[in-house]
């Protein structure tokens, strides 16, 4: 019986122990509460880091911002996000993976920074007393959970762009002002729309925002309901634009034909200029795939380059742009797809990003960088302009398909000769051909730059001895082989 009332005794002791620890946190926690609205009401900006309540970790911060325009002080105040203690998330530490961890650093305005529009929808604003977007405005946190969620649970895998940041850094890489540009915007795969509310807030006329994913249409058709005009969504893949196959196209992938009469786009002369700018994040999976597309089909001026030069300011893998840009010479790296790029486009750097600035959907949380023996620490923003004087009477349209699969049988052996190879296609044309275009006969295919390649071209238009009606055979077979796996 004494052992007995003593062990309840203990119990009892124990229990009052612990209802005083928890009482004691209580009223820490209470303490901190009030010295962070204390601070708050000072003006000063304060960031709790975590309080731990049961299973979950909660992240609050205050904050004390400077406005961009006039410099008055715009205080945020939010919770950024819920954590559960599980196997994946150590309680000493968060998600490496944290897209709102990334949000923190987050700009305000106080609203009077209104973004350019044009002279109707502003008109339309003004009547019905609407105050345009700030190019500046702050997103909720509960938008921007959403978003992640939501992309999260993106059927394929996908690169998104959330932080508000970010997507005005990549608008102000693309162009000070967006509203002193007539130029059109595709956006490609927006997905939750941060990059475009960005765009339209930089001032951009006219957005049509080209989302192959269903579940981000009804959000993005709601901003464009909101917009009056100036954003139109689309249930498309500019990616899966005009696939090889017979049957009915559908959704996301789409004809461009249709594409441009929807939206009534006009097609434009080859040397005015530039109509539309297509701005997108290079699907990961086939990101070669692409590039080669696009440029047969920018050779040909078929599919979307049909309506003129149209400028593609993209997001691709750091390796592909070292390839891309590889010099003559580069015996490595310097490719067929290099040189027709080089040929065909200037290529110009905008801007370097960490592969960690983007969210993923990835299963497993991580960044899922493409390995590569190249240097591939971040998505290069490059911006492709086809030239102006890329064509001429000698090279034209009706012609390129077989510059293209000149050199890609010059540069698949980069260190033969190039006269050859000039042997092979025409005997005894080889050193004439050279002498004419300023070239060495030691010369190796790799070393020829990509403008000499599209004279030699030329100068073998031009040639009676040369006969290329071999190539014509294998030039459509070339094409089919490579796209197939697009």
């Amino acid at each position: 019986m004494v052992a007995s009332r003593l062990g309840k005794g203990r119990v009892r002791a124990g229990r009052a122990a612990l209802l005083l620890r928890m009482r004691a946190v209580a009223d820490g926690f209470s303490r901190i509460w009030r010295l962070l609205l204390i601070l708050n009401q000072a003006s000063l900006g304060v960031t709790i880091k975590m309080a731990l309540l049961k299973y979950k970790t909660v992240l609050f911060t205050v904050r004390t911002v400077t406005c961009r325009t006039c410099g008055c002080l715009q205080q945020v105040q939010h919770s950024l996000k819920t954590y559960l203690h599980d196997t994946r998330f150590p309680d000493s530490h968060a998600p490496k993976n944290q897209s709102l961890l990334k949000l923190a650093k987050y700009s305000t305005c106080c609203g009077r920074t209104e973004r350019y529009l044009s002279a109707v929808a502003s008109s339309i604003y003004r009547k019905e007393q609407q105050r345009p977007l700030s190019r500046f405005d702050f997103l909720d946190m509960e938008d921007i959970e959403e978003i992640i969620t939501k992309a999260e649970k993106s059927r394929y895998f996908r690169r998104f762009i959330l932080n508000p940041e970010l997507a005005n850094l990549i608008v102000e890489c693309l162009d000070g002002d967006l509203s002193e540009n007539n130029a059109l915007i595709f956006e490609c795969n927006p997905g939750p729309g941060v990059l475009t509310r960005a765009l339209l807030n930089g001032g951009a006329q006219r957005v049509v925002a080209l989302e192959s994913d269903k579940q981000f249409l009804p959000a993005l058709q709601s901003l464009e309901r909101r917009l009056h005009g100036q954003l139109e969504v689309v249930h498309c893949d500019f990616f899966k634009l005009d696939p090889i196959g017979r049957g009915s196209v559908r959704p996301p992938a789409m004809l461009s034909e249709k594409l441009f009469n929807d939206l009534g786009i006009a097609p434009a002369a080859w040397t005015e200029d530039i109509p539309i700018r297509v701005i997108g994040i290079l699907p990961q999976k086939n990101e070669r795939n692409v590039l080669w597309k696009h440029i047969y089909a920018l050779f040909e001026r078929i599919s979307v380059f049909q309506l003129g030069r149209i400028e593609m300011n993209v997001l691709m893998s750091e390796k592909e742009y070292t390839k891309l840009t590889a010099e003559a010479g580069n015996l490595k790296h310097y490719q067929a797809l290099s040189a027709l790029y080089q040929v065909a486009c200037e290529i110009q750097l905008l801007h370097k990003e960490p592969w960690s600035s983007f969210a993923t959907n990835s299963k497993n949380g991580g960044c899922a960088i493409p390995r590569s023996s190249l240097t591939n620490d971040h998505l290069c923003l490059v911006r492709l302009t086809p030239r102006k004087d890329l064509f001429n009477q000698t090279f034209t349209a009706a012609n390129s398909s077989t510059l293209v699969l000149m050199l890609k049988q010059c540069l698949t052996k980069r260190k033969a000769k190039l006269i050859d190879r000039l042997e092979s296609w025409c005997p005894g044309s080889g050193v004439k051909l050279l002498t004419q275009v300023g070239l060495s006969e030691d010369i190796l295919t790799g070393e020829v730059r990509p403008e000499e390649y599209k004279e030699l071209f030329e100068a073998m238009e031009h040639s009676q001895d040369f006969s290329q009606s071999w190539l014509y055979d294998e030039v459509l077979e070339n094409i089919s082989s490579t796209l197939s796996h697009i």
